[in-house]
């Protein structure tokens, strides 16, 4: 695995970066320090993984990015359809098909004054998309989860749901996680309910039954959306559902969700194994079935 992350490493030092219209090279892109997602976090992104020339559920992504725009008054000033034809052009400048994932990201643009206020953005949004070669991480070992203290917030603080540039959050998260030797950081809602981990979407297979949170403190993700549609079709029990540290550390089966690493086996949590009788058998069902969706769309 080293290795392929080193030439994934070497492939991504020539990539095709867009920027406001613009295709730049990697070693020349650059925004302003007055941009208001680095001065602010004030923006939102999208990442979307292509597969066999396909971007993989590209509308629910477009849609997701849409709707973040609109919950944060945030004008992208282009249409569903431009910013994929910006993709695309972007897709093509790199001469991408399979195995790449774009980072999709706007923000309220370039500030007049270092302050807050959103009127100081008078230029309109920043769009960039940073394309870039990905190993396949379908294959990724089982990992090791740790719960920390940071917990996903109330809505009215910030919504976990919103994909938004400000991840202090989670990433303070990320910090614990691996301080503690882990891979990532389970986090609990404001309610001591096992919620979600700090860039993925958690479930838990218990007596035949898939389980995951009720979705209200954490990021709704897309595979997490898919997984659960794929269990409804294919009459496997599937729950959003409150529950505890209790439940996870008896789980007969956990995983996790994201747009890169598709399905990704959790071994133990806060040093406790995963009993894992049935050798991961519901785990490895549901990432057969959705790379069985992936390679449909």
């Amino acid at each position: 695995m080293k290795n392929n992350l080193e030439s994934h490493i070497k492939l991504n030092e020539n990539i095709i970066i867009y920027i406001d219209g613009e295709l730049i090279s990697k070693a020349d892109a650059s925004v302003s320090v007055y941009d208001s997602g680095f001065m602010m976090g004030d923006g939102i992104w999208e990442g979307i993984r292509l597969v066999n020339k396909k971007w993989l559920f590209l509308d629910d992504h477009i849609d997701r990015l849409f709707e973040g725009a609109k919950a944060i008054d945030l004008d992208i000033g282009l249409t569903k359809n431009d910013i994929k034809k910006e993709l695309f052009k972007t897709q093509e400048a790199n001469k991408m098909t399979d195995k790449a994932h774009a980072r999709l990201m706007v923000t309220r643009g370039v500030k007049s004054k270092p302050f807050q206020r959103p009127s100081y953005s008078l230029n309109g949004p920043t769009i960039v998309i940073i394309m870039e070669h990905s190993e396949d991480a379908t294959d990724n070992p089982p990992i090791k989860l740790a719960t920390v203290s940071q917990v996903r917030g109330n809505p009215m603080v910030q919504d976990p749901k919103l994909n938004s540039h400000s991840k202090l959050n989670c990433i303070l998260a990320c910090i614990q996680a691996e301080k503690a030797g882990a891979d990532e950081a389970l986090m609990l809602d404001p309610h001591g309910f096992v919620s979600t981990t700090n860039s993925c979407n958690f479930f838990i297979v218990k007596n035949g039954q898939v389980w995951t949170s009720t979705g209200d403190y954490c990021m709704n993700g897309i595979t997490r959306k898919k997984i659960i549609e794929i269990c409804i079709s294919n009459n496997i029990p599937i729950f959003e559902k409150n529950f505890s540290l209790v439940d996870v550390y008896s789980a007969d089966e956990a995983f996790i969700t994201g747009t890169l690493g598709s399905l990704v086996s959790v071994e133990s949590i806060d040093g406790r194994l995963i009993e894992n009788n049935a050798n991961y058998s519901m785990t490895q069902q549901l990432l057969h079935l959705y790379n069985d969706l992936t390679h449909s769309v």
